[in-house]
């Protein structure tokens, strides 16, 4: 796969100032909502929010959608970087997550895949693991994309996604999708 680099300024300006997580989980929605200990039938249709102070408290609810064989989550907080909900989540399919707070220069990215850690990244420690066979090329064609390296959450994060789920996360494909919003149980959004 040849990445090309993704506009994501409509991310970097709207949302630099709150912390968000998007999480990325193969299964149903249906099914993500339930091993987060939610009702489904609580969940409510709603668009991506336009205005990031919509959701801005980390206590708020998180929307879930289908983008083809994957479930998208958007968290106003830090829930795609709960290590023990992520490869939880994880178990039997893959999760990739990222999550940010522009305003601090604060970025986190997990690949999991049947309940481990493959990738994670930790804002200023860089990454906490090593760098697996499988995606030595493509981090080798991020950093020719990217040689100024910024942040994860300034374009290569979202390349990363891309490579490990095949969704190119645009403005347009999350802001044209019907979420359904609904809370779900501590210790999930602890």
């Amino acid at each position: 796969m040849t990445l090309q680099p993704l506009d994501i300024s409509w991310l970097c300006g709207e949302y630099a100032e709150e912390c968000y997580s998007f999480i990325y989980l193969r299964a149903t929605p249906e099914q993500v909502v339930a091993r987060l200990g939610g009702r489904w039938e609580d969940f409510t249709p709603g668009p991506f929010p336009d205005d990031p102070d919509h959701y801005s408290d980390h206590e708020g609810p998180l929307g879930v959608t289908s983008i083809g064989d994957w479930t998208f989550i958007f968290d106003p907080g830090w829930l795609g970087t709960c290590e023990d909900v992520i490869t939880e989540l994880s178990k039997g399919t893959r999760l990739v997550s990222q999550a940010a707070l522009g305003i601090k220069d604060l970025d986190y990215f997990y690949w999991c895949e049947e309940g481990e850690i493959r990738l994670a990244w930790g804002g200023d420690e860089g990454f906490l693991t090593e760098i697996p066979d499988e995606l030595v090329d493509t981090m080798a064609e991020i950093d020719r994309l990217y040689p100024s390296r910024p942040r994860l959450y300034g374009g290569p994060a979202f390349l990363l996604v891309e490579h490990l789920t095949g969704i190119r996360a645009t403005e347009q494909l999350l802001k044209g999708s019907t979420l359904r919003w609904g809370v779900v149980p501590d210790p999930a959004k602890s």
